[in-house]
Parts: structure tokens; sequence; C-alpha cells
């Protein structure tokens, strides 16, 4: 056996002894640890003790096959990744063996550059696959996929579609309004993919003016335009081997989506001025803060793009239609902002959390992000109150404001007791912070709680007073 340098573990299961010594001494040499086996029996007990993370077995072999280990382990529930060797008499086989899982074949004898490239490839799986466990254990627990952060059923929609995306090569095309997330989400496929070691370039097609669009994304030769006194690179050689993130890809020039259409067709490219095509290999992902079909019947956006870059859709739900999250942003960003400010703000009081949840957001994620941000900067205390929201917040019509209803004939005794109720649930029943606000001494607060115990007006009202 080798120690590998990349961790992980590969059995060989040849029953002819000269390839199986070959195969291991060989795959050894590119750093995994290696172990064999004559046949299928014999892997099925080498695999309890070495524990390997792929398997590389010959088709036909005496007792106990390579379909037949390969299905052993479908039983077992393994997470090992197989690779069958065939003679080429037997493919059709081999074939079969695909379906029933396993990762690939090849044909004996086998090329040791095809199968080093098919390690490594497989590798790369193994580690985006780790990576999506990690996230999945993280959304259970802490209701967050990496950097997103949200456990509705719409957001567990939006993982689910990056778990399928990321791995591929495949364009995707992202939408949802300002402020939903969605160069996160972009962030996220890119670091899931095979790419993720590699550069990831976004840009924001609204943001640069049309001039200057298509030198942005293609590059310039000296002198291509009056400026351009350098040879630039665009967007898509900086991110080759990488992802290019275009963000609000409605607001192109048809011009510019023509080019960019081409690009994504012949993967080939020409900076402006130039005369050379240079390749590239790069995967783009599109954003728009409108709905593609929409800016396809207007006209914003070129049908054939459309279809082009629209492999996987994502849509990005609004924060007023996922407000069970809400909470789960504010703690996530109480944590980021206790830490950058060196603060203590331990929650949002009940009455500033009910303004909150009414609120619709139309600044979505990014805005709850802003409101946190200010208010943990303008608390002194432990608590969030309405105090430190902004006025766009506690005004907004959205908002129904906490009010004491007294109708005539209440008295001044049943006054106090509702002003002192309404006050301990603003508090959260801290009685501390309640006598502040009631500009009275703790000492009168459980004076004027113990009286109101003492009132026998009826059980609803008792077990209301009992529980402040």
């Amino acid at each position: 056996m080798t120690s590998s340098t990349s961790g992980e573990r590969v059995l060989i299961v040849e029953d002819e002894p000269s390839t199986r010594l070959g195969l291991t001494e060989l795959v050894s040499t590119w750093g995994f640890t290696t172990d064999s086996a004559a046949d299928g029996e014999e892997a099925l007990q080498q695999i309890t003790a070495f524990r390997p993370s792929i398997v590389i077995s010959d088709l036909v072999m005496p007792r106990m096959g390579g379909l037949e280990l390969l299905r052993a382990l479908k039983e077992e529930g393994t997470a090992i990744t197989t690779v069958i060797l065939t003679a080429q008499g037997t493919v059709e086989t081999a074939v079969e063996a695909i379906k029933e899982g396993a990762y690939d074949y090849l044909t004996k004898p086998v090329e040791p550059q095809r199968l080093k490239i098919l390690l490594d490839k497989i590798v790369e799986r193994q580690d985006t696959l780790r990576e999506v466990k990690s996230l999945r254990k993280q959304l259970r627990e802490h209701g967050s996929f990496g950097k997103m952060i949200g456990n509705s059923p719409q957001m567990r929609k939006v993982y689910q579609t990056i778990e399928q995306a990321a791995p591929t090569q495949a364009n995707v095309l992202i939408w949802g309004e300002s402020g939903t997330g969605k160069e996160l989400v972009a962030q996220t496929i890119h670091q899931l993919s095979p790419r993720g070691q590699m550069p990831f370039v976004p840009i924001n097609c609204a943001a640069i003016p049309e001039t200057l669009l298509e030198s942005e994304i293609f590059g310039h030769e000296k002198g291509a335009f009056t400026g351009a006194s350098d040879r630039r690179e665009g967007c898509f050689e900086l991110s080759d081997r990488g992802t290019l993130f275009l963000d609000e890809i409605a607001e192109m020039t048809p011009a510019t989506q023509v080019k960019l259409l081409r690009v994504l067709q012949e993967r080939k490219f020409r900076r402006l001025g130039g005369r050379q095509e240079q390749s590239v290999d790069v995967r783009v992902i599109a954003a728009t803060n409108v709905n593609p079909a929409d800016a396809v019947k207007n006209g914003k956006l070129r049908e054939d793009l459309y279809y082009r870059l629209n492999v996987f859709a994502i849509e990005l739900p609004p924060l007023r239609q996922r407000k069970e999250d809400l909470s789960l942003l504010m703690q996530s960003f109480l944590a980021e902002f206790n830490d950058r400010n060196n603060k203590s703000v331990s929650a949002v009081d009940s009455s500033a959390m009910r303004m909150l949840e009414q609120y619709n957001w139309p600044g979505n994620v990014r805005e709850v992000r802003n409101v946190i941000e200010r208010a943990v900067i303008l608390s002194n205390g432990e608590f969030i109150e309405p105090k430190h929201l902004p006025p766009l917040v506690t005004d907004s019509p959205d908002v129904v404001k906490p009010v004491i209803a007294l109708e005539p004939g209440t008295t001044v005794e049943e006054a106090e007791r509702r002003l002192i109720l309404m006050t301990l649930e603003h508090t959260r029943d801290n009685k501390t912070r309640a006598a502040e606000i009631l500009g009275i001494s703790l000492k009168t607060l459980h004076n004027k709680l113990n009286k109101l115990r003492g009132r026998t007006p009826g059980k609803k009202h008792e077990e209301t007073v009992s529980q402040s």
C-alpha cells in the first residue's frame, strides 16, 4: 500500500495476478492508497477493513464477477464509486453495469492516461458530493445552505436545483427580484462545481454603459476605439476554466446578445478590434430581475439566447412569500454584525419583531441585512427595539402599531393593568426593562404586579397576570 496525498482509497479487483499487480502499482504512483482483491467475494471482505471510496473491478471473474459485486454494494447502500473493466466482447454487459450504478467502464488493456483522467473526475465528483452532504447537514441543523439562509419549502426547492445543476457543465438562468440573492446562488453553484477552484467573474450588465459593455465582456485590442490605449482582457478570458456570472442579462443590447450566443455555441470569441479567434472554456450563469419569458416576449432578451441559457432555471422567491425564513436571516445577520461591530445584541424584542414581520420587504434579503446592520450599530443594549428600526419600516402602512383600546368607563386601575401587561409582553417579561419603559422603579413594578395578582375579577385575568 502507498500513502495518498488525496486521501482517496482505491481497491483493484482483478483475477489475473499480473494485471492486478500492475494496476495497483500504477494507481498508487498517482498518490492514491491502494489495495487489491482477486474476485468479488474477496473484495467484499476487503471493503469492510480497507473502506475504499473507489473500486476498479474486472467484469468477468470466478466466484463473483464485477456485475454481482456492483449489485452487492448497491444492496448494502455503500457510497463507493465503481469503475468496470471489460474486454471488447463484453461491452454490452458493461453498459448494463452502468445502468446498475457503475460510474463508467474502460476496455482492456487499460490505457493509463484514460484511467488517470477518469480517477481525477471521480475525485472531483466525490469532493462535490461531500460538500453537498455537509450542506444538507447544515440545512437540517441550522436552516442554511452554505451562505444561503432559509428553510422554507421555496428555498428547499432552490437548494435541490442547485445540487442538480452544480456538478454539470450546463448553463444556468436565475431570476428573481432585486435583493433576493441571485449572485449568491451563482457563487454557490460555482463553488460546488468541478470549477470551484477556478475564477468566478461577476459582471453587472446594467451597471456598465452600453458603449463599454462589449469591451468588458470580450476585451479589446489596442486602438480598437478611442481611448483603447492598451490591449485588455475581457471577462471571458478572465473566467477561462471557471464561471462567468452575467447579472441583468436582459439589459444587454441585442447586438451584444448575438455575440454572446455565438460564444456559447462555438466556445470561441474575438476581442474588439481583433482578428484572431480564441477558444475559451467558460460556464455561463446568467441572471435577471424580470421574468425571462416576459423579457423574450417584450424583445428585451433574444429567444435563442434564452433557450441556450435556460438549461437549468432557478426562480428565487421574494422574501414576502417566505416570511418563515425571516427569523433565521435575522439571527445570522445579528451574529455577523455583532462580531463586526464588537456588540452583544442577543435578539429583536417582540414589538420590533412584530413590525419586521408585518413589513413587506420590497428590497428582500439585502434590505433585511441593511436594516439589521443599522439596528445593531444603534443599539446599546441586549435587544433591538422599534426605535432602532428605520422610518421606512416603522412608518410603513403594512405595519400595525400596538395600541391600548380604552373605552369610556375604563377605570384607571384597569388601564394601568393593560399598560403593564402590554409592556411586559414587549420586553419578553424582562421586568427591569419594563420598569424603565414605564418610568417606575423595579420595586414599584413588583408591588403593582402583586396587587394585580390579589385581584379576583375572573380566572382568565388571574392566569394572565400570573404569567407576567
